[in-house]
């Protein structure tokens, strides 16, 4: 931690993003905030994304490009790289609010938070719509109510609690939070808009078949980190009726 505040690595893990990887580089470029490691992670690209990467080598601090194991995987190889006092994972859709905006987060950043949560915007077809953390409780152990792009979190929890499991392929981020709380943490709630999301990613995919995607791996989540004998029989309740729910709420896509 340098006199002018704690040290914070930002992410961007990176697959073919040529279309908003600039975007993304320049919010964190545009920063004012003085001791930013900014890594990026790229899994092999085939588009411009390399060449947008090397065009950026003075505003990024380390940055590797090889074949990953899915997006869990690319953000451990981010953890592997970052060297600062708090990590935060900026996806290459995505784009931090403001040249200040990092600046005023790490304001609430506290020795005793492990991680801090701030609001997002979420952007779908240039439509945006504020969305505040609902922050950690006993709904954690059902749904998470945190999105990546919302958390700051201290290197020391993931020294703790461990890194994001490469068995999920969508709800790593889920399965982090929810050990997490179950660990005890509990989370600052600020409501600063620190980023916007793009609806574009897998997790955005909302079609019947992404959504079982999902559910099936929250199940797994579940059974991994809920293992009190009361969970499991909340669940078996639970799963029955909340797929059959969504199932018809769901609009017939094609």
């Amino acid at each position: 931690m340098t006199a002018g505040g704690p040290r914070i690595s930002i992410i961007t893990i990176t697959m073919n993003s040529a279309r908003y990887l600039e975007d993304t580089i320049r919010s964190v470029a545009e920063q004012d905030y003085p001791d930013i490691e900014y890594v990026v992670v790229d899994g092999g690209s085939s588009d411009s994304t390399l060449e947008i990467i090397a065009r950026n080598e003075t505003v990024i601090d380390r940055s590797i490009s090889e074949p990953d194991e899915g997006i869990a995987d690319a953000m451990n190889k981010g953890l592997a790289l970052a060297t600062g006092d708090y990590v935060y994972f900026l996806h290459s859709d995505d784009y931090l609010e403001g040249p200040g905006v990092i600046s005023r987060a790490a304001g609430f950043l506290e020795a005793e938070r492990d991680i801090v949560l701030f609001s997002i915007h979420l952007d779908k077809d240039g439509i945006k719509t504020l969305r505040r953390p609902r922050g950690f409780g006993p709904w954690m152990n059902f749904k998470t109510g945190v999105y990546h792009q919302s958390a700051i979190c201290s290197a020391r929890l993931f020294e703790r609690i461990g890194a994001f499991d490469t068995d999920f392929r969508v709800t790593m981020d889920y399965d982090f939070f929810l050990r997490a709380y179950r660990d005890g943490v509990r989370p600052r709630i600020v409501d600063l808009p620190l980023a916007t999301m793009r609806l574009v990613g897998v997790s955005s995919q909302d079609d019947w078949a992404a959504l079982r995607r999902r559910f099936a791996e929250e199940r797994r989540t579940h059974a991994k980190n809920c293992r009190p004998a009361a969970l499991r029989a909340l669940y078996a309740l639970y799963w029955p009726l909340y797929l059959a729910y969504r199932r018809v709420s769901q609009p017939l896509r094609r």
